[in-house]
């Protein structure tokens, strides 16, 4: 069905390239039935695109990513137009059509999947418009550039979290993975860094796998209940849960309160969310990730500042890593920033930088563990 519906996509891309003069966006001030990309465009500066994939799994792409390169993207001279396809990759299109239409400089794009994301780069670079994979790299896409966290170290943290919360648990520790989306490189890169830290474990008898299990499009329902059935089906056991954010995360644990196995079983996530932090600061959930998405957001606006003066030297300057493409057997020249491993007495250092606010954590009943963890 998914690869139908990809071909479907792919082959109406074209004809939305062909009606579609403007693109959509809901607040564009020209109109009142989605036409024009400039919803958050100031005029002034040099028009880039960004286009973000979704805000029902994480909400990082709303609440961090849009704004950070809002501020980074002006303060490099450039003229954002960023948007969010909520999902749908019709929309995602639509959205990738009008800013090429538009006359964009560059185009960065956030997306849903590879295939996508490779069709819409390839659109962009037919008119030549340079493209940035930002966080996803689109495998078997054109993109020359990309910028996100070091992928597979983020896994090792949550392998290594997982180890830490169980070291001293009798061998034979019950293990459930929830993953992510399996048509996102980046859940891959999450994956076989937790199998760095975790397969040794399993290897050695220290801890058992009973399931790994990915879930498509991110989905949080779809994670909890898909727990919920291998977690039942398992005996109603469990030690630990490799949840691969903070939204998987949180699914999870709905489940375990539901059996009364909260603050008992440790669960890993990622994203550092408010709802992570404070799941954290309840005892339900071990560990999160924190990747500083400010510091992505300007490795990325000056990446784009770079290519939308044409100055590909000043481009290679910045991105001076290298990311592995193997469906389309290239490397991809890259940004990748160091994540960091966040438990309940790090915390605080992810509200001291300003990601997440004291008060939209530290509510209620979690004023004392605040308190504790030197919240103020």
């Amino acid at each position: 069905m998914r690869s139908k519906r990809l071909a479907l996509l792919a082959a109406g891309l074209g004809l939305t390239l062909a009606v579609s003069a403007c693109g959509a966006n809901q607040e564009s001030p020209q109109s009142n039935d989605d036409q024009g990309t400039g919803g958050n465009s100031s005029g002034e500066g040099i028009p880039v695109g960004v286009i973000l994939p979704e805000t029902a799994t994480s909400a990082r792409w709303e609440g961090f990513d849009k704004p950070y390169l809002e501020a980074a993207l002006k303060a490099e001279g450039l003229d954002p137009h960023i948007e969010n396809a909520q999902g749908d990759v019709q929309k995602f299109a639509t959205l990738a059509d009008g800013m090429i239409n538009d006359g964009v400089k560059v185009l960065i794009i956030a997306s849903i999947n590879s295939e996508l994301g490779g069709t819409v780069a390839q659109k962009a670079n037919a008119q030549g418009i340079p493209t940035i994979d930002y966080d996803r790299l689109n495998l078997g896409g054109s993109s020359d550039y990309y910028v996100s966290f070091d992928n597979v170290k983020v896994g090792e943290l949550q392998g290594q979290g997982m180890a830490d919360a169980l070291k001293d648990a009798p061998d034979g520790a019950q293990i459930i993975e929830i993953e992510g989306a399996p048509t996102d490189n980046n859940a891959t890169l999450f994956y076989n860094g937790q199998q760095k830290v975790l397969k040794p474990l399993y290897d050695s008898g220290k801890f058992k796998l009973v399931r790994s299990q990915p879930i498509d499009n991110w989905d949080n329902q779809v994670g909890g209940t898909t727990f919920e059935q291998i977690f039942t089906s398992n005996g109603s056991k469990v030690d630990g849960v490799v949840a691969a954010n903070d939204g998987l995360a949180g699914a999870v644990i709905t489940v375990l309160k539901k059996y009364k196995l909260n603050g008992k079983v440790p669960v890993t996530g990622q994203d550092a969310t408010a709802d992570g932090l404070k799941a954290i600061l309840a005892g339900d959930q071990y560990m999160t990730v924190f990747k500083p998405i400010k510091e992505e957001a300007e490795a990325t606006a000056k990446l784009a500042a770079a290519l939308a003066k044409g100055d590909k030297a000043a481009a290679d300057k910045i991105a001076t890593d290298e990311s592995d493409d193997p469906t389309g057997k290239r490397k991809v020249k890259s940004v990748l920033l160091e994540p960091f491993l966040i438990t309940k007495a790090d915390v605080k250092r992810v509200i001291d930088e300003g990601y997440v606010k004291a008060e939209e954590v530290c509510t209620g009943d979690l004023q004392a563990a605040c308190t504790e963890a030197g919240i103020s």
